[in-house]
This record gives C-alpha cells, structure tokens and sequence, in this order.
C-alpha cells in the first residue's frame, strides 16, 4: 500500500434481497439436541410398560423446562458465533417474541382462532429455522407469563411453537422465491403445520386421561399400533374443530396481509444488518487516474 493511503469502496448491497439467517455446524447441532430431547419427552409414555407410572408425564415438565431454557441459549449463541451477528439481531428477536406474546389472547380459547401463528410463519421464513425455534418457544413462553397460562403444558408448547416455526424457516426458495407463489407456499405450510401443532400437543395430554372413554383413552402397556389407533379417535373427536380454526385463521391472514409484513420483517433484518461481510479487495496494477497498489474495502450484504 502506498504511502499508507487506504480507500474505501462504495458498499456492494442487493436491494430487495434479504435471506434467513444460516444454520452453522453449532446451530445443527444445539437444535438437533433440543428437539432429540423434545421427542423423548412427547413420546416416552407410548413405550413404558403397564407398570410404569405414565400418569406422572405431567412430572416431566419442570425437568423438560430446565433443560429447555438453557438449550435455547445455546442455539441463539451458536447461531451468533456461527454468522457473526450482534445484539441487533437478539433484539430484533425479542421485539418479534413480544408482538407474538400479545397477538395470543386476541383469539384465545375462540375457536382456535389465533393470530399468533402466521406471524411465527413469516417471521420464521424471514429469520431461518435457527432463530425460528428460538422465537416460537420464547413467544409461547411469553405468551403463557402474560395470560396466566403457566402449566405443565407449557414446556411442550414451546417445544411445538419452535418446531412449527423452525419448519417454515426450512421451506425451499428461501432467496428467489418472492410474491404469490411464496404466499401459496407459506399458507400451504401454515394450514398443515396448524394442524401438526395441534396433534403434538394432544399427544401430551392424551396421556394423562387415562379413563376418559374404552375407545379413545391411552392404554398403558398396550401395543404401540393399538395406543396409535385410539389417539387417532381422540384427536378426531376432541381438537379437529380448533385446529381447523386455527389452520383456516393462519392461511386468511397469510394471504391478505403477508406480502407487507414479509416486506416489512425483510428490511428489518437488512438494516440489522444481518451476516453483513467485511471483504478486502487489493488490485494487482492501478486503474487509469489512480495511485498504484490501493486497497479497497467492500462492505456486503444480503
């Protein structure tokens, strides 16, 4: 570099495009963990003999809380120290968990009819599935806090919460997909993930009402094919109308106010600046009307 002259280039940005934060190798692993762990603790009883006592599944939440809360740490860290990202993005985080939080008792034991659910579908596309699991369990926590909701269902709600919306962050096209057909695709996701939410939740409590009816009850010690088969009953006879609300509330709003919330979360995350790159570009021979061997700083981001 000559005589110490350093020149900074104008920054290289793509208007309009914005991509979800990125899984790293600590990412990958801290999610695989949680929802290894979240697995076990939704399908354990299905596997315990007759003599266990399934009964105490509603013991399991205060130990699947202890270990929840500090494996949600683990992947915000993991996901910064694999991108590089600031306090910018963790308060972006909390912003979005606490829309979330109030938008749930808007709709809240009506139907299924909750609001929540395609904000956690967008805001999940937007931040990638890492931040996505993070928010969906942080939202249902603080949803739970605000309404009085604290429960030994909690837990495995934001187990739920952060799957479902982890699985929008891993829908495809996440960088050329934009406009009606990425609408499509998230109201397709949010109608059946509604759903899925829903089943995973009932399996939790299924098991606890032992007794409620010979052909829908959970039979401890029965054969796995035989519990699955009640269950299917139950959900049929119990939740099938609220998820439907809720799938249906999900898609609506996806569809008609999606588009300016997805434009609006996407240059959020731009001027957070999210994975920006700092690159040094040095030129072997100088360009016409310039000092020789200038240094020049580029600053990208998507």
């Amino acid at each position: 570099m000559s005589a110490g002259r350093t020149r900074a280039g104008a920054a290289r940005t793509r208007p309009g495009v914005a991509r979800p934060v990125r899984l790293g190798p600590r990412s990958v692993t801290a999610l695989v963990l949680v929802s290894v762990i979240g697995v076990i603790a939704f399908c354990w009883p299905l596997f315990a003999d007759a003599g266990s006592a399934v009964t105490s599944h509603a013991g399991d939440a205060p130990w699947l809380f202890a270990a929840l809360l500090p494996l949600l740490v683990a992947v915000v860290v993991a996901t910064i120290a694999d991108c590089g990202m600031d306090a910018k993005a963790v308060a972006m985080l909390g912003v979005l968990a606490a829309v979330g939080a109030a938008l749930r008792p808007l709709g809240a034991g009506t139907a299924g009819l909750e609001p929540m659910f395609f904000l956690m579908v967008l805001s999940g596309r937007v931040l990638g599935p890492g931040f996505g699991f993070v928010l969906g369990s942080v939202t249902m926590f603080a949803s739970a806090l605000l309404t009085g909701g604290v429960g030994p269902w909690m837990p495995f709600q934001m187990l739920s919460m952060g799957w479902f919306t982890m699985g929008a962050g891993l829908l495809p096209g996440a960088r050329g997909l934009r406009g009606r057909g990425e609408l499509l695709m998230l109201s397709a996701y949010g109608f059946v993930a509604a759903f899925a939410y829903g089943t995973v939740m009932n399996l939790q409590g299924w098991v606890l009402l032992q007794g409620l009816g010979s052909g829908v009850s959970f039979q401890p010690g029965a054969p796995l094919g035989e519990n699955l088969v009640r269950f299917l009953a139950y959900v049929l006879a119990t939740s099938l109308g609220w998820d439907l609300g809720r799938a249906a509330l999900t898609v609506v709003l996806t569809l008609t106010v999606g588009g300016t919330l997805l434009r609006a979360l996407r240059r959020a995350t731009r001027r957070a600046n999210f994975e920006a790159q700092v690159t040094f570009e040095a030129r072997k021979g100088p360009a016409p009307g310039e000092a020789p061997h200038r240094t020049y700083v580029t600053y990208e981001s998507e």
